[in-house]
């Protein structure tokens, strides 16, 4: 368990990166190896090679990105998975660059320090090759980044390997020309099974006050009011400002509603949702929409989901990303615990409405 955690943690870094070095080139950064010698660690650090870098990590489901921060953005993303598949001592140079001390990682639920999150980081990348692929999704909306991407992992010492795919939501702030785009905050994953071995990494303040957050979510009062963006708030709320985003950001909130009101209410509502043809894709599996409708139901005997609010909305051409809080409450024990969900949905016209023809979520 706490293996698949530090793997879940290593994933998480390549999204959160910004370099000081505005040279086309890369710059030349000192390392020392296990032997004390010193060696010359080339990193990736440039805001000028953004199509060069976009030909070597495609991206596959592109959006508008408009403004000077979303082209930043984007740009530090590709220079982390650069600089994240030149190794060990390049991401631990890239970091030294990159980083501010109050950054913090959201992995699989729980909120690490920069020095909680690098000292797992220093384990995992040791034992584990991860190498970036491709970027599925990159949704760049003002200051915020959600991304989906492929990996590939084998381990080091039986060269066993595996391929996956990540779902990241960041938060970047403009930190001026002296230290450029940086992350404040990055969230990877979402609540799992591994959330007690994750702690671990914690001091007992930091999970007292994770718990805390967590027993905030399982006693909020949904709001009976039929203004669903007040019924569903957005902690982290983006701009919704053209009439396609705004068509959807309406039926994602629709979607959480009907939801709340139960099976009969929802499996009624899904088919105004989704397309007759949906891709619903899960860790574990793609359904279509009648599968999907069937394995809510099968849920719903032993637990009832109640959807709280989202942590952020992004929205870009036809596609949004959502992560969002939920309570799960067992049916026969009545215990209720809260977790998240991270989802990418693809939308379509047909006819008047908007619909999802795909989603992923995790």
């Amino acid at each position: 368990m706490l293996t698949a955690s530090l793997t879940a943690l290593a994933i998480m870094t390549v999204a959160v990166g910004c370099g000081n070095n505005t040279d086309s080139s890369p710059t030349q950064v000192e390392g020392n190896m296990s032997s004390g010698e010193e060696s010359m660690v080339s990193i990736s650090d440039s805001y000028d090679n953004t199509e060069e870098l976009a030909a070597k990590f495609p991206i596959i489901n592109s959006t508008p990105i408009e403004t000077k921060m979303e082209k930043n953005i984007q740009n530090r993303l590709l220079n982390g998975f650069e600089n994240w598949n030149r190794g060990y001592e390049a991401w631990e140079a890239w970091g030294d660059i990159l980083y501010t001390e109050d950054s913090l990682y959201n992995v699989h639920g729980v909120k690490l320090t920069l020095k909680e999150y690098q000292a797992a980081m220093d384990a995992q990348l040791k034992s584990t090759d991860i190498q970036m692929g491709n970027f599925n999704n990159m949704i760049i909306n003002d200051d915020w980044a959600a991304i989906r991407y492929d990996i590939s992992s084998t381990a080091r010492d039986s060269q066993q390997s595996s391929d996956g795919s990540v779902m990241e939501f960041v938060h970047f702030k403009d930190y001026g020309d002296l230290l450029g785009t940086r992350v404040v905050e990055g969230w990877a994953g979402t609540k799992g099974a591994d959330f007690n071995a994750l702690t671990n990494f914690q001091t007992d303040e930091a999970k007292a006050a994770q718990q805390a957050a967590l027993d905030e979510i399982i006693n909020t009062k949904i709001p009976d009011t039929i203004d669903l963006k007040t019924k569903y708030p957005v902690t982290y709320p983006t701009p919704v400002d053209t009439d396609i985003a705004k068509k959807i950001q309406s039926a994602i909130l629709s979607d959480f509603d009907k939801w709340n009101q139960g099976f009969d209410a929802w499996t009624d509502w899904a088919d105004t949702y989704y397309t007759s043809d949906l891709k619903y894709h899960t860790n574990a599996e793609t359904m279509t929409l009648q599968e999907y409708k069937d394995s809510v139901e099968i849920d719903a005997e032993s637990t009832e989901v109640k959807r709280i609010r989202f942590d952020n909305m992004l929205i870009s051409g036809d596609w949004a990303a959502i992560h969002y809080r939920i309570t799960n409450k067992d049916t026969k024990t009545e215990e209720k615990t809260a977790g998240d969900v991270m989802q990418f949905l693809h939308f379509t016209e047909e006819g008047d409405s908007l619909k999802v023809i795909e989603s992923w979520t995790k």
